[in-house]
């Protein structure tokens, strides 16, 4: 994924969940998918799918049972 791709994904992601302080950023050494933060808080990663031409992403979050604790 390039920087204007990055934008786009991180503006979406802004404007559905209505939250500024959310971040896409570029993994090192990979260039299939990205990292999304909220602040320092990390998040979840996405996924390039790229099947027949049909160019889309994939968000994947993990909620930990420890992340569920009040």
């Amino acid at each position: 994924m390039d920087k204007s791709e990055l934008a786009k994904i991180e503006g979406f992601l802004r404007r559905t969940f209505a939250n500024a302080s959310i971040r896409v950023v570029a993994r090192p050494r990979k260039t299939d998918s990205a990292e999304v933060f909220v602040g320092e808080e990390f998040l979840g990663v996405i996924f390039v799918d790229d099947e027949e031409g049909d160019r889309s992403f994939n968000f994947q979050m993990a909620i930990l049972s420890e992340d569920l604790q009040d």
